[in-house]
């Protein structure tokens, strides 16, 4: 993992990190939320008509949620300091 933070920096490719339990806490409220409450959040928030699938699929869209909603205030704190 590390040699692929490395890999995408050094060619200016940005490069996000997110725990399990804020991806989920970012998309259900809850960072204790099971795969079934992540999916149902990730559809209605997308407002897609049908679940996502596989399961991985939801899980990669409710990172990219994460970090949409994220990345702004870090780098604004980052800033900061």
């Amino acid at each position: 993992l590390e040699f692929r933070r490395v890999l995408f920096r050094s060619r200016g490719i940005p490069v996000g990190m997110h725990t399990p339990t804020e991806v989920k806490a970012a998309v259900t409220g809850s960072g204790r939320a099971d795969k079934a409450q992540v999916t149902t959040m990730v559809t209605k928030l997308l407002r897609l008509d049908t679940r996502p699938t596989p399961a991985d699929a939801a899980d990669a869209l409710a990172l990219a949620m994460c970090h949409g909603w994220q990345a702004p205030m870090r780098a604004k704190l980052a800033a900061a300091l």
